[in-house]
């Protein structure tokens, strides 16, 4: 058992995925092991994590996620706590292993109540877990409520309730909006047997808390992860014996009039991020010929940039003027990032469509970087649907698209055809200041110039993106001019 570090690569596991898994171990275990495993680990954890509480609430649903909820305490109970257990469930209804240790922690002399405590030391939420069917409102959503609200740390066991572990949605709406419109979640989740997409993703990161793990003994090296909760990038030693141009060229066109700050923060992160060299062409250009604070930006007009040699940087702050010089960019850069008003004209227009396809048929290379309004726009439909599975909206961008694709938000997500994605696990909300996602499409922009892959490149700049925002400190404002500046050790 082990926190989850962002400092290590993760593989991910749908449910399917894990309910086979958890079919194929139970064939080679006795029965009810798993359950007592999970039950100890659960129980261990909670001794670690609060090892001077008193009273203990555990709260237990009618499935095997109360199962392993009475296993756990069970396991408190003979270590000297003093544990209230509150169940909802139907004997003649529960799963054999939940029948089972419900029986172990009856005759074992643990407390049974119909109300919880009153101030409990710590809870333990094992009232749904993956098994997101059940009542969605009445005592479960009350004891949800109370538990997250209630000021004791809470330890989810597997899941969150209500929390999808798929998709980091709410799969109950009348959970979600009674039971979690306004509460911060779990203190702590220990995953059991997998580790799930929907603890990192959408409103997963949110309600989970710090995230544990344990594979309750059992490999999962037979099933294909769905996705993988990205790592640090390699970090790639530069040689004495290089030059500007060994780490390649950035061309940033955007900034149309009233938004020439969105390109000079894409084409200050690429700078910052160790591109070569940073050509930036305006499209208000009457804005300005050098920048005087980052000199080494060399501002151009748009008819004297070369598009067809380096990396392109397309589309922040490029306003409805950008959509004119879209056909020309697709068909000749190399290597190309598309972002913010270039994604929206895009979407806007069959034909742009139909040339971000042929690049990749050219041998082109192109990343798109979505927020979720962007990308519903992108794939015609709601941002609602968007956000309802992000690991699947993500993968068809990239397949409609034959492109990188990164859906930025909380657990950005970095799909490609034909590859695992990948959900990034840094960042916070100080990343939601006008500006981020400038800076982000230029870190990506210096790591295709640097001679990185699309997705390499993809992956490496979210990781460092977020990053630079969870090493800022507390008492001090992040904006995007400072987050262009601060990426820890570049790209």
């Amino acid at each position: 058992m082990h926190k989850i570090s962002r400092r290590q690569s993760y593989p991910l596991f749908d449910s399917a995925a894990t309910l086979a898994l958890e079919q194929a171990a139970a064939l080679s275990l006795a029965p009810h092991t798993l359950m007592q495993r999970a039950g100890l680990a659960v129980a261990r954890l909670t001794l670690a994590l609060a090892p001077h509480a008193r009273t203990i609430w555990v709260a237990c649903g009618p499935g095997n996620n109360g199962g392993d909820g009475l296993e756990a305490a069970l396991n408190l109970w003979r270590s000297g706590k003093q544990v209230v257990v509150t169940w909802l469930g139907d004997e003649a209804r529960m799963p054999p292993d939940a029948l089972a240790s419900l029986v172990r922690a009856r005759s074992a002399g643990v407390a049974f109540n119909d109300t919880p405590p009153g101030r409990p030391d710590f809870c333990i939420d094992a009232l749904l877990g993956t098994g997101l069917r059940g009542g969605s409102s009445g005592p479960m959503a009350d004891w949800i409520r109370l538990m997250n609200q209630g000021g004791a740390p809470v330890l989810a066991v597997d899941v969150p309730s209500g929390l999808s572990p798929d998709t980091g949605q709410y799969a109950m709406p009348s959970v979600a909006s009674s039971a979690f419109a306004d509460c911060t979640g779990a203190t702590y989740t220990l995953s059991l047997l997998t580790l799930k997409p929907g603890l990192f993703t959408a409103a997963g990161r949110d309600r989970a808390g710090e995230v544990w793990f344990s594979d309750l003994g059992v490999q999962a090296s037979a099933q294909t992860p769905c996705a993988v909760l990205g790592g640090p990038p390699t970090r790639r030693l530069r040689p004495h014996a290089s030059h500007k141009g060994s780490y390649g060229d950035v061309t940033v066109i955007g900034g149309a009039p009233g938004m020439t700050g969105a390109a000079l923060l894409a084409a200050s992160a690429a700078l910052n991020a160790g591109a070569g060299r940073v050509f930036l062409g305006l499209l208000d250009d009457d804005t300005l010929r050098v920048d005087s604070f980052q000199p080494e930006l060399m501002i151009r007009p748009i008819a004297d940039l070369n598009l067809g040699s380096g990396t392109v940087v397309c589309g922040c702050g490029g306003g409805q003027s950008v959509n004119a010089l879209l056909p020309d960019v697709l068909l000749l850069a190399p290597r190309l990032v598309l972002d913010a008003d270039a994604l929206n004209c895009i979407a806007r227009d069959p034909l742009l469509q139909s040339m971000v396809t042929a690049r990749h048929h050219r041998g082109q290379q192109t990343v798109l970087t979505p927020h979720p309004l962007e990308a519903g726009r992108l794939l015609a439909c709601e941002t609602l649907d968007i956000q309802a599975d992000r690991l699947l909206a993500a993968g068809k961008l990239a397949s409609r698209y034959h492109c990188v694709t990164v859906l930025k938000g909380s657990g950005s997500v970095i799909a490609a055809p034909e590859q695992v994605s990948v959900v990034n696990p840094t960042g916070n909300a100080r990343l939601a200041t006008a500006g981020s996602g400038d800076v982000l499409a230029g870190l990506i922009g210096a790591g295709l110039a640097g001679g990185m892959s699309p997705f390499e490149a993809a992956c490496a700049a979210v990781y460092q993106h977020g990053l630079a925002a969870d090493l800022w400190s507390a008492d001090a404002p992040l904006n995007a001019s400072r987050l262009a500046g601060h990426i820890p050790g570049g790209l």
